[in-house]
C-alpha cells in the first residue's frame, strides 16, 4: 500500500518556569514546574537513519538530546518568556530537520506547531452525560439509554489557553451531568453531531477555531473542522517482532515485543439519518480479522510484511484495512507512546494528532 509516511517520536523533561507576560494576578507568574512532553513528526529523507526501519529510534535519540538541554532547568534561563509556544519553537530550532513539534505542559493542555509553523493551542475538557441514539436498528446497544465520560479536545490558532477555557465554560455548564438528547440540536447525539454542535457554539468566541475532537470513549471519536468530519477507532496490540534489516549486533534484530497502539482514521460522508459517518461497532467487526492477524502474534512471520518497523506495519495495516473498510485513509502505529509512524493516502498533511 502506497502512501505518504510521517515518523514520530516523543521525549519528556522536568523543568521549572515562571511566565511574566501574563496579568499580575495570574498564578503562572509564580515559579512552578511541569512534567513536559515534547513530540515531533515529519517526513524524513531517504537514508537519514542508519538502516531502513531505524527512523523512529534515531528521531527519538535526536529529540531526547534536545529535551535533555531543558531537563531540570529553570526555563527562564533559556527563554525570557518560556510559554508553551515559545518552548515548542525553541525545540524546533534545535532539531536537525524541519519537523512538526508539539509541546504538552499538562495532560490537559499544550501547543502544536503544524507543518507551516502555525501554533495551535489546545485544551482538553471532560463532561459526563447520558445519551441514546434514536435512529439505530432495533437491538443496537446504543439505542438504549447509557452514558459516557466524554472528553473534548479544542484546537485554536493565535489564542492562549485562558481564551479557550473562557469560550468553553458556557458549554461545560450545558453538557455536564445532563441527558444530551434533551438539548436542542442534539436529539441524535452521535460523536459527529456532538463535535459539530460544539464547533458552532464555540466559533463566535473563538473565530480561529481549528478542530473540535470528541472522545466518546478512550478508543474512538470524531473530529470536525468546520467542513468535514473524520472519525477514528483505536486498537491495542501485544505482539512480538524482530527487525530483519537492523544491522548485526543491534538489539532490534533480537526477538522482542511491544504493546502497540494502532489507530484507524476514516473519511466518509455523513449519513443524514444515522448522524454518523460509520458505526464504530461495524469498524471493529470488519477490522477484526486484521486485528487477530497482528495481536498476540510474531509479526516477523507474516510473509507479506516487508519488515516490522512502524512504517512497514502501518503501511501493511492500511492495505489490509482498506480491503474491508475503504473509508480508512490513514493509519497511525505507535510502538511506544508517541513513537511510531503515520501512513496516509493522498497529498494532504495529516490532521494534528488526537
Amino acid at each position: 500500500m502506497d502512501g505518504r509516511v510521517w515518523h514520530a517520536a516523543s521525549a519528556e523533561f522536568e523543568a521549572a518556569r515562571r511566565l511574566v507576560q501574563v496579568p499580575p494576578s495570574h498564578r503562572a507568574r509564580n515559579l512552578h514546574g511541569h512534567g513536559f512532553q515534547a513530540r515531533v513528526r515529519g517526513e524524513l529523507p531517504a537514508g537519514w537513519a542508519e538502516f531502513p526501519g531505524g527512523e523512529v529510534q534515531r528521531l527519538q535519540a535526536e529529540l531526547r538530546e534536545v529535551a535533555g538541554m531543558l531537563d531540570y532547568r529553570l526555563l527562564n534561563e533559556v527563554l525570557t518568556e518560556p510559554s508553551d509556544e515559545r518552548l515548542a519553537r525553541w525545540i524546533a530550532a534545535q532539531l536537525p530537520l524541519p519537523l512538526e513539534v508539539a509541546l504538552q505542559s499538562r495532560p490537559d493542555r499544550g501547543v502544536d506547531l503544524d507543518a507551516e509553523g502555525r501554533a495551535h493551542a489546545w485544551r482538553r475538557h471532560a463532561f459526563h452525560s447520558a445519551h441514546r441514539l434514536p435512529n439505530v436498528p432495533e437491538g443496537h446497544k446504543c439505542g438504549r439509554m447509557h452514558g459516557h465520560g466524554f472528553e473534548v479536545l479544542i484546537h485554536a490558532q493565535g489564542v492562549d489557553h485562558d481564551a479557550i477555557d473562557d469560550g468553553w465554560a458556557p458549554l461545560q455548564a450545558q453538557l455536564h451531568h445532563v441527558c444530551l438528547n434533551e438539548l436542542p440540536g442534539l436529539e441524535n447525539p452521535t460523536s459527529e453531531m456532538l463535535s459539530s454542535w460544539i464547533w458552532e457554539r464555540l466559533l463566535p468566541a473563538l473565530p480561529t477555531l481549528a478542530h473540535v475532537t470528541v472522545f466518546e470513549t478512550a478508543s474512538c471519536g470524531a473530529c470536525y473542522d468546520g467542513r468535514h468530519w473524520r472519525t477514528w477507532k483505536e486498537f491495542s496490540l501485544d505482539s512480538a517482532l524482530c527487525l530483519r534489516r537492523a544491522p548485526e549486533g543491534s538489539p532490534l534484530r533480537r526477538l522482542h515485543g511491544h504493546t502497540y497502539t494502532l489507530r484507524l482514521h476514516l473519511q466518509a460522508p455523513l449519513d443524514a439519518l444515522m448522524g454518523w459517518t460509520l458505526d464504530f461497532g461495524d469498524v471493529k467487526r470488519l477490522f477484526d480479522p486484521v486485528f487477530r492477524a497482528l495481536d498476540h502474534q510474531p509479526l516477523h512471520e507474516i510473509e507479506t510484511l516487508t519488515d516490522c518497523d512502524p512504517a512497514s506495519l502501518a503501511r501493511w495495516a492500511l492495505g489490509q484495512a482498506r480491503e474491508r473498510l475503504p473509508q480508512v485513509d490513514r493509519v497511525d502505529l505507535f510502538e511506544t507512546p508517541g513513537c511510531g509512524a503515520t501512513v496516509q493516502l493522498g497529498a494532504a498533511t495529516p490532521a494534528l494528532p488526537v
